[in-house]
């Protein structure tokens, strides 16, 4: 693999952005506004909707996520912010098992990642993981929770690994905090001083 970099979301980026999530599962479609809407809402937008809300979360900051280039390329993308801000969480019984109050700002999650499928398995999911973490330190977080699924329990479609592998945070200081399903994981990672 190339060299990796990683930055913030920004207007600037917001192109870049959208290449990384036109070959890389639902994201063109989704526009990383799942966890953010409720069925009701979810079904009254459209793609183009969707587009421009997340446009202006982009414009209107905090960044909602990261962006990896490879070699210049943008290739892959993670949603990470304050739990609390990313509502559907709360209301999704697989997520409810979290240890923390889903209205706690120290709270941190990870919640999508979408990666080009040119450059899948190269570790771009791993990278964006470590990189979100450190955003999550550096804006304020003291846990970062993620959602992953165990491909050991059930096999999973590419398209459905958007939360992530439970191997990949395993690998990055997360534990297990509750298994609402099988092969559904809910994660958690203390960010000490």
């Amino acid at each position: 693999m190339g060299e990796i970099t990683i930055e913030t979301a920004s207007p600037e980026r917001f192109d870049d952005i959208q290449h990384a999530f036109s070959d890389g599962g639902d994201g063109a479609g989704c526009q990383c506004m799942w966890w953010l809407l409720r069925s009701k809402d979810w079904d009254a937008t459209t793609v183009d909707t969707r587009t421009e809300m997340f446009r202006a979360e982009i414009a209107a900051g905090p960044p909602p996520g990261l962006l990896a280039y490879v070699d210049g390329a943008p290739a892959a993308w993670v949603r990470v912010g304050p739990r609390a801000r990313q509502p559907r969480l709360a209301h999704t019984r697989n997520y409810t098992a979290s240890p923390d109050p889903f209205d706690d700002p120290g709270v941190w999650a990870v919640s999508c990642f979408v990666v080009r499928r040119e450059f899948r398995g190269q570790g771009l999911s791993a990278a964006l993981l470590d990189a979100a973490v450190t955003f999550a330190r550096d804006g304020g977080a003291r846990v970062v929770e993620g959602y992953p699924i165990d491909v050991s329990v059930q096999k999973t479609s590419t398209n459905d690994l958007y939360h992530g592998s439970l191997s990949t945070f395993e690998d990055a200081g997360f534990h297990e905090v509750a298994r609402p399903k099988p092969h559904i994981a809910i994660v958690q990672r203390p960010l000490g001083d």
